[in-house]
């Protein structure tokens, strides 16, 4: 084995991590025996087993461990990581004390007596296994030192507080029905810690079991699991935006939905009859308040709650010609979701068929398990058997073809899974976290295979680490109806967003409870406007659509859905902008101020894309807002009236009762657009493009995407429209460039934008593009320049201002 020298400084580098305070001795039973080069990799035989190191690209590295016993046995494949190893150049040095490989960002030192494994970035010691494998009662585990400052997030979806070091969370995908302000086991458990030093430790094995982020307070993280692959990912990054690009490059990126999906749901639980449904889009309508979706909880395939699921097929006593109103509601600009389980009732009308055609999980005789829960007698259809997967897709089709437009898929946990079920490929403990998992691939595999032209729209209520990649739209769940409910909900989709599932939403109102709280609904729909999803869904005992508030909480209620519409450039583009870097929608302020202890711990203050800082209310009568305005040397403008507020300054302001308090950064272009009844009258033609000018701005950019919509994977297939934005401003002039680009398979189109640029103190001596005077309006009161600019069409545009 050849081995390549090393720089001075990296060897410095190795010895801090041999010696710093992450040096600690591994299982004192492990010994060193020898090592090989594997691939791009190397391997490491112990007296116990043997290491397998390999680099996925210079930020990625991925190390396993197959223990003596476990030798010639089959190795699970991946449900996570979808990356190839890319080859990259890694050196590798071997002395008599230890093996380092080495990219040129992710370090692995292995020392060789006592045995020990441990990481660092760039130099920067990040983390190392502290007892590494061990196999301790029934669990077999792999231990990590952390140090006494780090901050660690992660587990997937839970509220206790940003920093979640100190807990033990399990690793068992379980609904909290009702939770509020704290719920430490959730839909979504993710077996992935992040640290505060910017490194992600991704463990890939999906089996049921546990994550200890220090809960003995001895500096320790530990995964713990009944069996399966010993296999984890170091992601690390100079900032959180590559440690984000770097964990979605690895589990998948999100694609994104369709754009219906951007606009206002009508949902509860749940609409009885065909007339109803028609009857709530149409008040919607009536009043005006824009409206995209409606969604059909069980209801539609049965009259009561308990002992129709499994049904899924229409019932026609209560949707009689539910095509014919599919295709009304579309004509509207309104799509239709139904929900969907995977639980199949002993007395629903397709139990014979499903146990007859075996794609239900079995017990040990081989015959459908069957057990009770709450909605009757059921079977559960196990989604990891080919056949069973063409049959539940075939029952999707069918109600395609009908006119659904998009699937809720609800009890995903699944919500019971007694040990004693067999699955085609393990046990219900071995398979329960992926189960949400392979039901999301299954819908997004049978679009690509037999839609290949639509997006799908995937709601779910559970999944699992690269489930994003399926288009899965997750939410929390069914939670309380309460001011408790509403303050967990900023956390839980910050964290679910730093672990690549960027879409994670709430139920604006909360669902569960008979709560009739006006200012509690508003407060939350005017969160909404700034999470990935809008909609309000609820329990029927108090009405969840706005349409049936009372005058001045509809009228509230109004406001904010018609904001969310006329966002819908910025936020298609954030979208988009996720599809492509990982970067999540809702960004918590860490990663703004990501070496200020004080930001590792707020969830109350967010940022929605790059531009908006944003603080929901989450308090009843509430007089005062504790806001953190994040960067020192920046300012962030008051969304509704321009007042500037300086970067590193923590302020007291008072909320009012018409919206949650909204800034946007100095230097932000927001693209904004005229609101329309629902997305379907869309477009980018006509605009207003916002810019917030600040003299400390030298120089800033931004962005506007666009397609159709529908078409799955637009920019790789060149079916887009893209139009950067940039500024620069010097010796009084202000420059506002304006740049399109069009995909090869797109017909371009013209934009016309009003330009509208906020915070000009003095009326501008001249304002012209191409060398021609503009025309303008500039209003001193509000400090706001106007420009109606010329046609936007292939050729770029600078506007200069002289102030």
């Amino acid at each position: 084995m050849k081995f390549t020298p090393f720089a001075a400084a990296m060897t410095a580098a190795f010895a801090t991590l041999a010696t710093g305070p992450l040096a600690h001795a591994q299982n004192a039973d492990r010994h060193f025996i020898g090592v090989k080069n594997v691939g791009n990799g190397i391997e490491i035989a112990t007296s116990d087993g043997r290491y397998l190191i390999k680099p996925y690209a210079t930020n990625i590295v991925e190390t396993s461990f197959i223990p003596s016993a476990e030798e010639g046995k089959p190795q699970a494949p991946s449900h996570a990581v979808v990356l190839a190893p890319e080859q990259i150049k890694a050196k590798v040095q071997e002395d008599a004390n230890r093996i380092v490989l080495a990219t040129e960002g992710i370090t692995v030192t292995v020392e060789k007596s006592p045995f020990r494994i441990g990481y660092s970035y760039k130099g920067k010691p990040l983390v190392a296994e502290k007892r590494g494998y061990t196999h301790r009662d029934k669990l077999e585990e792999i231990e990590f030192a952390v140090e006494g400052n780090e901050a660690l997030y992660g587990a997937g979806s839970r509220a206790v507080g940003m920093n979640r070091r100190g807990y033990r969370f399990p690793l068992y995908n379980k609904a909290s029905y009702g939770f509020g302000a704290h719920a430490e086991q959730m839909g979504y458990g993710i077996p992935m810690a992040l640290s505060s030093k910017r490194y992600a430790i991704h463990f890939d094995n999906p089996q049921a079991g546990y994550l200890d982020l220090d809960s003995r307070k001895d500096g320790t993280l530990r995964f713990e699991a009944i069996g399966g692959p010993k296999t984890y990912q170091v992601v690390a990054g100079d900032d959180w935006a590559q440690v984000m690009d770097g964990y979605t490059r690895l589990t998948g990126r999100q694609p994104l939905p369709p754009r219906w999906a951007f606009g206002n749901f009508a949902s509860r639980f749940g609409y009885h009859t065909e007339a109803e449904t028609r009857a709530v889009v149409d008040k919607f309508i009536a009043d005006g308040i824009p409206l995209d979706a409606v969604v059909l909880d069980l209801y539609w395939f049965g009259k009561t709650v308990k002992g129709t699921m499994g049904n899924l097929a229409w019932d026609r006593d209560t949707f009689p010609h539910a095509e014919k109103m599919m295709a009304d509601l579309k004509q509207k600009g309104v799509q239709t979701v139904v929900i969907t389980e995977p639980f199949i009732l002993t007395t629903s009308s397709r139990w014979n068929e499903a146990a007859q055609k075996q794609v239900l999980a079995t017990g040990a005789d081989g015959k459908p398990f069957t057990y009770d829960f709450y909605f009757g007698n059921t079977g559960l259809v196990d989604v990891f058997k080919p056949e069973a997967r063409d049959w539940f897709w075939n029952i999707y089709k069918e109600l395609k073809a009908g006119g659904v437009a998009g699937w809720w898929g609800d009890l995903g946990e699944p919500e019971m899974h007694p040990a004693a079920a067999q699955h085609a490929t393990g046990s219900a403990d071995q398979v329960h976290n992926i189960y949400g998992h392979e039901w999301a691939r299954m819908i997004n595999d049978g679009y690509a295979r037999d839609y290949p032209a639509e997006r799908p729209f995937i709601l779910m209520r559970s999944g699992y680490s690269g489930s994003q990649r399926f288009g899965m739209i997750p939410w929390s769940g069914d939670v309380s109806r309460g001011w408790g409910g509403l303050q967990s909900q900023m956390e839980i989709s910050l964290q679910m967003g730093m672990q690549g599932q960027a879409w994670m939403h709430s139920d604006l109102g909360g669902f569960a409870g008979p709560v009739l709280d006006d200012e509690l609904y508003v407060r939350w729909l005017q969160y909404g406007v700034f999470q990935p999803v809008f909609r309000p869904h609820a329990q029927e005992d108090v009405a969840p659509e706005p349409v049936f508030r009372e005058p001045k909480t509809k009228a509230l209620a109004r406001e904010a859905v018609r904001l969310r519409y006329a966002m819908l450039p910025y936020n298609y583009t954030i979208a988009f902008e996720n599809s492509r870097s990982g970067m999540p929608m809702m960004r918590p302020m860490l990663f703004e101020e990501q070496d200020d202890e004080g930001a590792a711990g707020i969830s109350s203050t967010y940022l929605w894309g790059p531009s908006f800082l944003v603080a929901p209310v989450v308090e009843p009568g509430a007089t005062r807002k504790e806001i953190h305005f994040p960067t020192r040397g920046s300012v962030w403008f008051d969304f509704y009236d321009d007042q500037p507020h300086r970067g590193g300054i923590t302020e007291i302001v008072t909320p009012v009762a018409g919206h949650i308090p909204t800034y946007v950064r100095a230097g932000a272009f927001v693209p904004m657009a005229k609101v329309v009844q629902s997305t379907r009258d869309y477009n980018t033609r006509a605009l207003d493009l916002h810019y917030w000018h600040d003299e400390g701005v030298a120089a800033s950019s931004g962005q506007l995407y666009d397609d159709d919509g529908k078409t799955p994977n637009a920019w790789a297939a060149g079916k887009y429209e893209l139009v950067r934005f940039s500024s620069r401003f010097d010796g009084g002039k202000l420059e506002i460039g304006m740049a399109p680009e069009a995909g090869a398979s797109y017909a371009a189109s013209s934009h016309s934008f009003a330009l509208k640029v906020h915070n000009v103190a003095r009326k501008p001596r001249a304002v012209q593009a191409g060398g021609k005077a503009l025309a303008y309006r500039w209003n001193a009161h509000k400090r706001l320049l106007e420009v109606d600019l010329p046609a936007l069409r292939q050729s770029a545009m600078t506007v200069s201002v002289t102030l």
